[in-house]
């Protein structure tokens, strides 16, 4: 079947404008994507359904904030408020109680822990660690993930020893954009340092990069691919920049079709190592189109997926599945209680 004529058959595609010339490059590889399998997934932290998939009415795999909505940062594409929808924990017999009580009451299997870093783009979670250990102590089937701003090896391996499953990081390939959008002042090696320090331990290590980061506008992301195809990583997050978080025109939404070439740009340079698209995107139409070359890219996973996405999976031939978890959290025999949750 041609993928162009296929995708305007279907119906929460229909008025969705493609690139031909994209489209046919991805078909020329449709092999490479049908011999991967598709993940969907739907982290709890907010309502999500789709004609095709649905949330999980349980708090399976909830957010946590050690910093509630604080962050000296303050980067110009989030400004703080993706940490809102965060459960604030700012200490650590907060966050104890409160994981203690989701999993009594709602049957909770994993957490995410975040929070706002310091002007070195660091977070501080020493503290918490005698927690994850408890917690991992007392229920051995929870899954902890966690998002490391920049670490050195020795934060690494207290992460590991804490009991952390999944490590997450930010990486960014321009130095421009992290002095400009960061408002940091440290370079692109201090990134690739970080993810280097990560992969000396035993955690599942998914580096993210956002995608338009620069204001709306490609740049370093192909460094930022080639930086992350050097290391023994878990899996790579690819998001896309949302100017609803940014100042009113700051950021300009960044061309769809451009997201695509970025996708399968991602999915040549990667290899064979998992590549993802993670949470956060533009939303509507811009979505649906954004996650139907996603899946035609032959990525591995989409978090929330749009309406369609399903459909074009069935079109290009691709297995898929779906599970109530945050899609950096390893996959494996950890995620079968998630995906069987909702139905217990």
């Amino acid at each position: 079947m041609d993928w162009l004529a296929g995708l305007s058959r279907i119906e929460a595609l229909e008025d969705a404008a493609f690139d031909a010339s994209l489209v046919r490059a991805m078909q020329v590889r449709g092999d490479r994507a049908r011999n991967r399998p598709l993940r969907f997934s739907s982290p709890t932290f907010k309502e999500y359904k789709t004609e095709e998939l649905s949330g999980c009415g349980k708090n399976s795999f909830p957010a946590f904030s050690i910093t509630a909505g604080e962050c000296a940062l303050n980067c110009d594409h989030c400004q703080k408020k993706i940490l809102e929808p965060m459960i604030p924990a700012t200490k650590p017999e907060v966050l104890d109680r409160k994981v203690r009580d989701l999993i009594l009451l709602q049957g909770l299997r994993g957490f995410l822990l975040s929070g706002g870093s310091n002007r070195r783009n660091e977070i501080n979670y020493d503290r918490f660690y005698p927690v994850i250990e408890g917690l991992k102590r007392d229920f051995p089937f929870l899954r902890i993930a966690i998002h490391t701003a920049l670490v050195d090896e020795p934060a690494a391996r207290r992460m590991e020893s804490a009991g952390v499953d999944s490590a997450m990081m930010d990486v960014i390939g321009a130095d421009e954009t992290i002095r400009e959008v960061y408002h940091l002042d440290r370079p692109v090696e201090d990134f690739e340092a970080a993810l280097a320090a990560l992969c000396t331990t035993s955690m599942a290590v998914v580096p993210h990069i956002v995608l338009g980061l620069h204001y709306g506008r490609m740049l370093g992301e192909p460094r930022a691919f080639d930086i992350c195809r050097r290391y023994p990583i878990d899996s790579l997050v690819l998001v896309v920049i949302m100017d609803i978080y940014a100042r009113a025109g700051t950021f300009v939404t960044p061309d769809r079709h451009e997201i695509g070439r970025m996708f399968l740009e991602a999915r040549d340079r990667m290899g064979d190592k998992k590549v993802l698209l993670g949470c956060a995107r533009p939303a509507g139409m811009h979505k649906r189109v954004t996650d139907a070359y996603a899946v035609m890219a032959g990525l591995d996973g989409i978090a929330f997926g749009a309406e369609g996405a399903v459909a074009v999976a069935q079109m290009v031939g691709r297995s898929f599945e779906q599970e109530h978890s945050c899609c950096s959290i390893k996959t494996g025999l950890e995620d079968t209680a998630a995906r069987t949750l909702c139905a217990a």
